[in-house]
């Protein structure tokens, strides 16, 4: 059918989600859901809850606008579609740990805020080619939007034990993305079973403690909360515990059975560069404003900024160093 039956009819038609799978998966998205937009009322509870006992630390912008963010139809008026994507960022090569500093798998090529809203943008502009001219937001980790919750609903994958969305059939190293479409699709939810059952094997190697129970994690003591987010002196006491960790952490990820599913990402703009690669402890301990410009620029490592970052690395630099 034309675009103008579809501009003619929009009122009438419910977009078909295959076809919004389809050109999802043709742009390089892994796994693609599809979910009404309404108030999450199970979600918002379990939020209000971990809020209350202090868990986010210093991210004080999580205490903010939580009417949009249990809700989508506060934060953009007429949505009744959230469209989930996955974008896989597990690498098919990381830099060699001997002698080195370690950085997490997911700010090893450009930042995936770009990539992955450019993607989302693509989408939006193929959909129009068959549906005429519409309104719609993208997001990814960029707004008020419970990510994993979105993701869990559309059945992309269940929240396990370490709070990190895990996909029954590739694991859990993946980006959440976001389209708001102002009209209504099929869903694609259906029940994905809690399989993480009677493991544990995250809460017991987490080194910080950090996950205090099941699905429960206390950012203050997160090592990638600490190296990203926090903005004061590094406590000293975890100082033995980083890991060589100086921007994110993998282990509570990298313990998870169901990561032996994961394959290597097909996107050419997570690929690691050679400079990254070929770094080692000297070379961050001398690094520079310069140098961390060129190493990091389009990556998320910017988020923490040159001091942030010099800050990590400093702590834990052993004393005879």
């Amino acid at each position: 059918m034309s675009p103008e039956f579809f501009r003619m009819d929009r009122k009438k038609i419910t977009f078909q989600k295959d076809l919004i799978i389809k050109e999802a998966l043709s742009l390089g998205f892994d796994d693609c859901g599809i979910s009404k937009a309404e108030f999450l009322s199970e979600h918002a509870v379990q939020m209000e809850e971990w809020l209350e006992k202090g868990f986010q630390g210093e991210m004080s912008y999580l205490e903010r606008n939580k009417e949009k963010r249990y809700d989508p139809r506060q934060l953009v008026e007429n949505t009744k579609t959230v469209v989930t994507v996955l974008q896989n960022y597990f690498p098919a090569e990381t830099p060699s740990d001997e002698d080195n500093y370690k950085i997490s798998k997911y700010a090893l090529g450009k930042d995936y805020h770009d990539v992955i809203r450019a993607k989302l943008k693509m989408l939006h502009q193929n959909l129009e080619v068959y549906y005429g001219p519409f309104e719609a937001r993208v997001f990814t980790d960029s707004a008020p939007v419970l990510d994993r919750a979105w993701a869990e609903k559309s059945g992309l994958g269940f929240i396990g034990k370490n709070t990190c969305l895990i996909h029954p059939r590739k694991g859990s190293f993946f980006f959440i993305g976001h389209i708001f479409l102002p009209f209504e699709v099929e869903e694609t939810h259906h029940t994905i079973t809690d399989y993480c059952g009677t493991c544990r094997r995250c809460i017991d190697a987490c080194p910080t403690g950090a996950i205090v129970e099941a699905h429960q994690l206390d950012a203050r003591k997160c090592i990638s909360y600490l190296t990203i987010e926090y903005r004061g002196s590094l406590p000293e006491v975890l100082k033995p515990k980083f890991n060589s960790y100086i921007f994110g952490c993998d282990i509570c990820q990298d313990v998870c059975p169901w990561n032996r599913f994961a394959k290597p990402h097909q996107e050419p703009l997570f690929t690691l560069s050679e400079e990254l690669k070929n770094m080692k402890k000297e070379d961050w301990q001398k690094l520079d404003n310069e140098k961390f410009k060129k190493l990091f620029r389009g990556s998320a490592v910017e988020r923490t900024k040159y001091e942030g970052l010099k800050r990590n690395i400093e702590f834990l630099k052993d004393d005879k160093e």
